[in-house]
Parts: structure tokens; sequence; C-alpha cells
């Protein structure tokens, strides 16, 4: 009767043993084609990520292990005291590493739900801006207009707000703001603004088949509202990209301002009027 107690409790180990291996067959597969796939559109090389294999390796032959231990009556102590020591140690590792997975599972979401990829421009918050130059599980790295490198770990990035302006379309439209004095003629002064962002070489006529019959300007100027001592105008003049955008903007406020003085167009400051006190 022991002896048959004996070879029972061998083949239940052999048979956890042997599920486990089945298993771990199965889930090195399907992991093997996960990362194969995730360091595709992350151009990295895959083998980097192997650690997730071995873990997930680790986890099953270690739970396998547990079981047999705890399934047969005279290993019941070293199996306590195996799954106390371990949990302990988890608990201390898991402590250690929280930052770590939270930023690689940050990864993982950004490959899968794509809101920018390598190469587009993006803002991150209200703190950082430029081009994206690649992105791994852990962190995703950003070139900005100082031609800087930040490198910003994926957790962050998923819990910040992120404007995109070259997911689908790069076009974009820039504001030239101007203040000018109250005795200007305003239609002057919006022709000058309409003929100097028409003449530069980034502008592009963003209009439509319907815009045209209708008249519209390629450049829209409108009277925003009035300053202390003046009128701000905002012309809406639109660039293929964000770095032509900021180009056209800032030589406009030049070439502008010179034309201005030639036409006798006085500016004024950008404080607002303040209507009435709580």
């Amino acid at each position: 009767m022991a002896i048959d107690k004996h070879w029972g409790q061998i083949i239940f180990v052999l048979s956890v043993l042997a599920v486990t291996v089945s298993i771990s067959l199965v889930l090195r597969f399907f992991l093997s084609r996960f990362i194969r796939a995730a360091s595709r559109k992350l151009k990295v090389d895959p083998t980097r990520y192997n650690f997730f294999k071995n873990a997930a390796n680790f986890v099953l032959f270690f739970i396998a292990i547990t079981v047999i231990f705890r399934s047969i009556p005279a290993l019941h102590a070293y199996g306590t005291g195996l799954l106390t020591g371990a949990g302990v140690l988890a608990a201390i590792v898991g402590f250690a590493s929280q930052s770590a997975f939270s930023n690689i599972v940050s990864g993982v979401f950004l490959v899968i739900f794509k809101p920018f990829s390598v190469g587009d421009r993006v803002k991150i918050g209200q703190s950082y801006a430029g081009d994206v130059e690649d992105i791994t599980l852990r962190h995703t790295v950003i070139k900005d207009f100082e031609n800087k490198r930040v490198i910003i770990p994926n957790a962050v990035i998923s819990n910040e707000t992120i404007i995109n302006s070259t997911i689908l379309d790069e076009k974009i439209c820039a504001f030239v703001e101007i203040a000018v004095a109250f005795q200007t003629d305003l239609s002057k002064a919006i022709h000058i603004i309409q003929e100097e962002a028409m003449q530069h070489r980034y502008f592009i006529d963003s209009r439509d088949a319907v815009d045209v019959a209708r008249g519209d300007s390629p450049v829209m100027v409108r009277v925003l509202t009035f300053l202390n001592d003046g009128i701000l105008l905002r012309a809406y003049i639109w660039s293929r990209n964000p770095s032509d955008a900021f180009d056209l903007k800032c030589d406009l406020n030049k070439s502008i301002k010179e034309r201005f003085d030639k036409e006798g167009i006085a500016l004024a400051s950008m404080q607002y009027q303040v209507v009435g006190k709580i």
C-alpha cells in the first residue's frame, strides 16, 4: 500500500511537471510572437526583451513546485517555508521594480494604441515639445528644438496630455496677432498683413472650392478685441508643417512691423481693457 502511494506521488509530480512544461512552451511561443511584433514597431532588437520569457518561465515553475510541495504531506513543512520566503521576496522585488514595470506596461500601450510614432512632432503636457526620435518599452526620446534629447519615462507620458501635430495632417494654422492704435485705418492694416503673409515662401492657400467661390481671402484677418490703447488684429495663416509655421510667424512679425512703419501705422501695447471691478 505504501508503495502504491509512493508511486502515486511520483506520477502526480511528473504530471504537474509535464503540464507546466507544456504551458511554458505555449506561453513562450506567444510571447516570442508578441515581442517580435512589438520590436518591429519600436525598431529595436527583440533579444533585449527576452527577460519577459524567462520571467514567465520562472513564475510557472515556481507555481508548479509550490503545488507539488503543498500537495504531498511529507513536504508540507518545506512548502510552507518556500511559499513564505517567496512571498517576502516577491514583495521586495515588486516594490523595487514597480516603477520599471509601470514604464514597460505603458510602453506596450504606446505600441498598441499609437498616440504618436517615430518622427512625429509632439508636445507632452506643458513641459516638453519636439520630434519623437525613439520609442522603447521603457522610455521615449524626444529631440527638442535646441537639438537636445529629452528622455521621458513611458509612465509619465501615459499620464500627460499629448498634442500630436503630425499624426494625420502636418498642415497648421499660425496665429499672428498685432495690436494697432485706435486711429488706424483697419482696412489698410488688414490689407498689408494679407500681402506680407501671401508673399512669404512658407505660406500655403488652404481654401477649398467653397471658400474660393465665396470670395474669401487666402489670409483671414479678424478684429479680435479692443485693448487699453488700441485694437488687436489676428491673422490666420496656413503653412505646411509646424517648423515652417514657426519661421513664417517670426518673419511676418518683422516684415509687418517694417511695412507698418513705412505706411505710418502705429502699434499699440497688448494690455487688455479692464471692464469694471469686483
